[in-house]
């Protein structure tokens, strides 16, 4: 395997004051990207002429998801997250174009690191990067594809995040147990590739049905995904404030660790 590319040189800095303020206070993420992005009506060209790639626009259009980061950090977040929720193997190998999950990864945390580092200088305010890590469309409990190929996959997608400035990973949206460890070990494998220690925030998803998407209640989730030394576990998508009520209630009475 060729040498990596090594992450900005204050990563770890940068990484470590997060933590610090995880453990110490409420920390302000950003909100939606991807209704955000096609407000601005990117045309195909942008796409590369592969319909609803949105991560293909760090590329072609930076521009776009820069203005994006900008009008979160401008109304006073702490943290954005990168435009790489589909920066997977899985994700990426429907376009055809799993060859590119590096390259992706590393321009869209490239491209929040930049605004960031504006914004903290001009601002005074210390802002972070969250690399976004999504679930991709298979599921290697239902055998869609093997442990050991998505886990690489991760790997790969985790080592462009932190290489573009991610002063965190972010496994979010995860439906399939299976499928979220693989990419908590592939984010783990790409710190010790790189030699950086950062925040791992990991996020499920439980449908109006009470559980996950495969079966697992947020009890089983718990269980499953504290012993793997995730910093901070939560729940996005899928349902809203209310629906999410008791499943968080049950994260704060339980969980050793911060909730998001």
């Amino acid at each position: 395997m060729a040498s990596l590319p090594n992450p900005p040189a204050d990563t770890q800095t940068r990484a470590d004051a997060l933590r610090e303020a995880l453990a110490t206070r409420v920390v302000v993420a950003d909100g939606a990207m991807g209704t955000m992005l096609q407000a601005q009506d990117p045309t195909m060209e942008d796409f590369q002429q592969l319909e609803g790639c949105n991560e293909v626009l760090n590329v072609t259009r930076p521009d776009i998801v820069r203005s994006v980061h900008e009008a979160y950090f401008s109304v006073g977040v702490d943290c954005v997250e990168t435009n790489t929720f589909g920066t997977n193997y899985a994700a990426l190998a429907e376009y055809d174009i799993a060859e590119r999950n590096f390259e992706l990864s590393e321009a869209g945390a490239r491209i929040a690191r930049e605004v960031a580092d504006e914004f903290t200088a001009n601002t005074g305010q210390q802002r972070w990067v969250l690399g976004s890590m999504g679930p991709g469309t298979k599921l290697p409990t239902l055998g869609h594809i093997t442990y050991g190929q998505i886990r690489d996959a991760y790997q790969i997608n985790a080592e462009g995040l932190i290489t573009g400035g991610a002063d965190a990973l972010l496994v979010e949206t995860t439906q399939d147990l299976l499928q979220t460890k693989s990419s908590i070990i592939g984010a783990r494998r790409a710190m010790e590739a790189l030699g950086v220690t950062v925040p791992l925030i990991c996020s499920v998803t439980v449908e109006t049905t009470g559980t996950m998407l495969l079966g697992s209640e947020i009890g089983a989730a718990l269980t499953a995904l504290e012993p793997l030394g995730i910093d901070m576990i939560g729940l996005n998508c899928a349902t809203g404030p209310a629906e999410m009520s008791e499943h968080l209630r049950y994260l704060a009475r339980n969980a050793r660790i911060p909730l998001s």
